[in-house]
């Protein structure tokens, strides 16, 4: 069999070829900050500042992962909104439920006391 070459005037498909380096890079960023969530917790963190460095942390982590192994930053703008805009629109809705929550607790506490 022969390999097929494409007529003139037909684009050639190229499989997009990702330099061994740049998931190098992120692994040792990964790492990095892997480490620095697990020394929140070495050093004691308490409170505000430990959740929200943890949260930090993981969100970054995720957004390299999902960046880089997961092709997004490549990806055409259609496609990488279809993917992440159901989860922020989850999270927009957790948020507005847990204000919803703080509310409510706080009337029940001032009407049922």
């Amino acid at each position: 069999m022969q390999a097929q070459t494409p007529a003139p005037g037909q684009p050639q498909q190229h499989a997009q070829q990702h330099p061994i380096g740049l998931y190098l890079k992120v692994w040792g960023l990964l790492f990095v900050l892997s480490t620095l969530s697990y020394l929140v917790d070495y050093f004691h963190f308490h409170g505000l500042l430990r959740w929200g460095l943890i949260i930090v942390f993981m969100l970054l982590k995720a957004g390299l992962i999902v960046a880089v192994f997961m092709h997004m930053a490549w990806e055409r703008l259609a496609l990488a909104c279809a993917i992440l805009l159901p989860p922020l629109c989850l999270l927009v809705l957790v948020a507005l439920m847990a204000i919803e929550a703080d509310q409510k607790l706080l009337t029940n506490l001032t009407v049922f006391r």
